[in-house]
């Protein structure tokens, strides 16, 4: 017998017991969809989380003032803004493109009859190079001009503009507020960032840097400079950004007296290297929800090899009549195994389905994650499916394979 007449018998076979065939696929079209869907949304974060660091600029480095890990040291001495224009000398540190300084405080914003409490970030001009983040058109950002005047002006974000105008979409541009019962003018509302990874990222006012160290609060250092909360550090490339790291712990573990390992009273974050953590940790996420999933496909397959038990059982007179009349033991192996393969591989196909319906659906639940079927996601699946027809449905194929034709005749 040849191997297109098994592959007809095969199918015959199935369409006999159409619903049983139909029942027994579920478990494969669900661990299919289910393996497809779940990876695709591993994916979808992680290009998520890649996307939400790349929004807050290229190549840059966080330096914050923190508690050293050393019990040698209890003190923390503020980062300066003489520090900070040091470290922007190529002869210090040649890896330093350029930083932007943002100086923090907490303060009530009132605009007319309605107010909010807030943090308020006095930040340097280049704050907007540096993040990658432009006002909206029509409105200004913060001019050398401005700090160095300590002008009174404002730039916020849209949440606040919603808090304070009613409407984020409003354009208070031109008009007053008072930050901490001081009069400032609004002069740009930054572009609206969607939710973020780091949170509300337009809950935000910014001013110069200058007018939070003096006007708002009084942060001079005795270094005769001012005190500053965070150095956004942008480096000259990417692969540059190590190095720019170690320059800065150079200069300010000398300016800072840092004599032991632990005893640095500031702390440094690599974008990249906490990116390639977190892409670490998502990807052990995606694979752990894949084999999650794949549970459903190994149901299936016991599924499978129930059913085709059930199938050999109910067939044994028909194997012994057909062994009987000329059939060998491998033409009845084919017939089963082309059985079990036909189950899961159109089961596979409908699981496919069945995720890329599920990734449309997601994307259009969660428009911030990219979900989409991978090639590869489809091999694997498909190849899982493939798999797991042939080996259940190997063991009740040898079986029928085995059968004495006298013996099955008898069957009853």
């Amino acid at each position: 017998m040849n191997f297109l007449e098994s592959i007809r018998i095969a199918l015959t076979g199935l369409a006999t017991n159409r619903l049983r065939a139909v029942l027994t696929t579920l478990g494969i079209i669900i661990g299919v969809g289910a393996v497809i869907g779940l990876v695709s949304l591993g994916r979808g974060v992680e290009g998520y989380i890649a996307g939400e660091f790349q929004a807050l600029g290229s190549n840059v480095l966080f330096v914050y003032p923190s508690m050293p890990t050393s019990g040698t040291r209890t003190t923390v001495e503020p980062i300066t803004t003489l520090e900070a224009s040091m470290l922007e000398n190529p002869a210090v540190a040649p890896s330093i493109q350029q930083i932007a300084q943002e100086f923090r405080v907490f303060a009530r914003v009132i605009a007319d009859a309605k107010r909010t409490s807030l943090a308020v970030s006095g930040v340097t001009p280049n704050f907007q190079d540096v993040r990658n983040w432009q006002p909206r058109t029509g409105g200004a950002f913060i001019t050398q001009s401005d700090v160095d005047t300590a002008a009174r002006v404002a730039v916020l974000g849209t949440t606040v503009v919603e808090r304070l105008f009613g409407d984020k979409n409003a354009d208070p541009v031109g008009r007053s507020i008072r930050i901490n019962d001081r009069v400032f003018t609004v002069i740009g509302v930054m572009a609206e960032k969607s939710s973020s990874f780091f949170g509300d990222e337009n809950e935000v006012v910014f001013i110069p840097i200058s007018t939070a160290q003096t006007r708002l609060d009084r942060a001079r250092t005795k270094d005769g400079g001012y005190r500053v909360d965070v150095l956004h550090v942008q480096a000259i490339t990417e692969t540059a950004m190590s190095a720019a790291t170690q320059e800065i712990d150079s200069y300010l573990s000398k300016a800072h007296r840092v004599e032991f390992q632990g005893e640095q009273d500031f702390t440094i974050i690599n974008q990249a290297d906490l990116l390639e953590s977190l892409g670490q940790i998502t990807g052990v996420l995606t694979v752990f929800l894949g084999l999650i999933a794949g549970i459903s496909l190994l149901v299936g397959g016991i599924g499978i090899m129930n059913i085709m038990l059930v199938s050999v059982t109910e067939r044994t007179r028909e194997i012994g009549l057909r062994k009987a009349v000329g059939a060998r033991g491998r033409d009845i192996l084919t017939q089963f195994l082309i059985e079990s393969l036909v189950l899961s591989v159109i089961g596979g196909m409908i699981g496919v389905v069945l995720g890329w319906l599920a990734t449309v659906i997601g994307s259009a639940l969660i428009p911030q994650l990219t979900l989409e079927v991978t090639t590869d996601a489809v091999i694997l699946a498909t190849a899982v499916s493939s798999f797991v027809g042939i080996f259940f449905g190997l063991y009740p194929a040898s079986r029928a394979a085995r059968m004495k034709p006298i013996d099955a005749l008898r069957f009853e």
